[in-house]
């Protein structure tokens, strides 16, 4: 079974444990003549790895890819591109008092219950140190966006920590790159720096909602009724460990919304169908629509916390528990470009797929 794979044509295998020598990704039909090499591949890494700020675990990765199969001359060769990252910093002995128990929130008992093995330095496969590798091959999609499709842009943010949220209001593109939190609203990041610190230093955790918009998406990606776009990029955000919620559009909103608030009225401009909103994320009938791709999806707070909580050991007896080690108060934080790595995948494999059958559009309005 591929349940380490995903994608269609431009298909990702990661593979690697969190305390293990390496981690990384097979990834297989990326198209050849992609310009890429290991500087581009790092510049989505170095977003992604831990220990930037005081807001992230602490532990000390560098993160360097090193790509060990699939270019030649700076391009890519159509054959499997072979991306691996290092682990440097590891700490296995942070975990010695918990071996034996499961962390309340965590993987740790239903990994334990599937397979009879555990490995407790970390979360081993568990571990959110997986989505590097995902990050990595995200960045071998973009290059390969860029070549086929240079309009698509993917930018992901943070909407809301804990019971904190943005102000649309003062939604910023450019602020986003300008705060530790990847957020659009620079007063919601001042707040969310206060309030993250006091959870930080008390050994607590919390959630977060991210959202990734792809713009410049053509119409037509996606196909009914089991090939939808949306049904593929919603599998991709909850795939992401910890999350456990994803939207595409008004999303869970929409019930709420009567036929008439909910439509995207269409007029016809000089180069197309013009939509009057977009409730639907960009996808209708799992199809693209042209306009903005929205996908949002909810991180759980980290399990792995300073607080004393009730727990049982592997043999069934009842204990308590506190994880030591090194943690994200707000994992969501470094969830931010893994999310814009899963739309990357996702976008570049259904184009891939749309090329193999259509080509090009059939259907041509005006």
């Amino acid at each position: 079974m591929s349940i380490n794979t995903f994608g269609h044509l431009f298909r990702v295998t990661t593979w690697g444990e969190s305390h293990g020598p390496a981690l990384g990704a097979t990834v297989d039909g990326c198209p050849p003549g992609v310009p890429i090499d290991a500087g581009a591949i790092q510049h989505w890494l170095d977003k992604r790895k831990p220990g930037q700020n005081r807001y992230t675990t602490q532990r000390r990765e560098a993160d360097a890819v090193q790509i060990l199969s699939g270019t030649f001359e700076g391009v890519t060769t159509g054959t499997p591109v072979q991306l691996m990252i290092e682990n440097t910093d590891q700490r296995s002995k942070d975990y010695g008092d918990i071996k034996d128990k499961f962390r309340p929130g965590h993987a740790d008992i239903t990994y334990f219950q599937k397979y009879g093995l555990r490995d407790y330095r970390g979360g081993g496969r568990s571990s959110a140190r997986e989505t590097a590798a995902r990050v990595a091959a995200g960045g071998l999609a973009r290059a390969a966006l860029a070549a086929l499709a240079p309009t698509v842009e993917i930018k992901g943010y943070m909407t809301r920590m804990g019971a904190h949220e943005i102000d649309r209001s003062r939604f910023y593109w450019d602020q986003i790159d300008q705060n530790p939190f990847w957020t659009p609203d620079a007063t919601a990041a001042e707040t969310w720096a206060d309030y993250l610190d006091g959870l930080r230093k008390s050994g607590s955790s919390v959630g977060a909602v991210i959202e990734v918009v792809a713009r410049g998406v053509p119409a037509g990606l996606g196909a009914p009724v089991y090939g939808k776009l949306d049904t593929d990029l919603a599998a991709a955000m909850m795939s992401i460990n910890a999350v456990k919620g994803v939207e595409i559009g008004e999303g869970m909103s929409a019930a709420m919304l009567t036929g008439e608030l909910n439509a995207d009225e269409i007029t016809m401009g000089p180069d197309g169908p013009v939509y009057s909103s977009n409730h639907a994320g960009g996808i209708l009938g799992g199809i693209s629509t042209g306009q903005d791709i929205v996908v949002r999806f909810a991180v759980k707070p980290t399990s792995s916390i300073l607080t004393t909580r009730k727990t049982i050991t592997r043999t069934g007896e009842e204990t308590e528990i506190i994880t030591k080690g090194r943690h994200d108060p707000c994992v969501g934080i470094r969830a931010v470009p893994v999310g814009e790595a899963m739309m990357a995948c996702v976008l570049l494999d259904h184009m891939l797929l749309h090329r193999g059958q259509i080509g090009k559009n059939q259907g041509q309005i005006g």
